[in-house]
């Protein structure tokens, strides 16, 4: 078995710019579902929006 290791740097503007990118998309998911009218996405995410603090009703 044979494991191959990447060293590369990350600069820190790319690392935020990451952040940002992957906390727009987690809070885009989370809003549309929280807010969204259709029972398959409600049932789907209602105990993770409980367990997140998200109201749903």
């Amino acid at each position: 078995m044979t494991t191959t290791v990447l060293n590369g740097s990350v600069s820190v503007s790319q690392r935020i710019r990451a952040g940002i990118i992957c906390l727009f998309i987690g809070a885009t998911l989370v809003f549309t579902v929280g807010l969204s009218h259709i029972s398959a996405a409600h049932n789907a995410a209602h105990n993770t929006r409980y367990s997140l603090g998200f109201p749903c009703h």
